[in-house]
């Protein structure tokens, strides 16, 4: 299918097939989500914007851990930073992005619980 031909997607989607430069930032996207650390991450800047010391808290990796993934998340544009005083607050660049983490481990939640899948 040409990409220019439009598909059916969910309200809001893109109508666009993805082309190669799309389907390469969206690999680059999942292979970011692909550890278990950087996942658990996302999933709690998804509850809002946090420092590395209370991510350190609820991530029960060392801060050492934490700071590296945090470093790999904000160069590949996931993560953003504000600095207030002497400390740096992270959080999810996008809405996107929060979605994606929310429906990976939603999916994840139905697989290990059995629960049927849903729409």
């Amino acid at each position: 299918m040409p990409a220019s031909e439009s598909l059916p997607t969910a309200p809001g989607a893109h109508l666009r097939a993805p082309d190669s430069a799309r389907l390469a930032e969206a690999t680059e996207v999942f292979a970011m989500l692909s550890d278990a650390t950087r996942l658990h991450l996302l999933w709690l800047l998804a509850q809002g914007e946090s420092d590395v010391s209370s991510l350190t808290d609820r991530c029960e990796v060392s801060r050492t851990a934490v700071s590296q993934h945090l470093a790999k998340l904000r160069l590949a544009g996931l993560v953003e930073t504000r600095r207030q005083g002497r400390y740096i607050y992270y959080s999810l660049r996008d809405g996107h992005l929060r979605r994606l983490v929310m429906e990976a481990l939603s999916h994840a939640d139905h697989r290990v619980s059995g629960q049927a899948p849903h729409d």
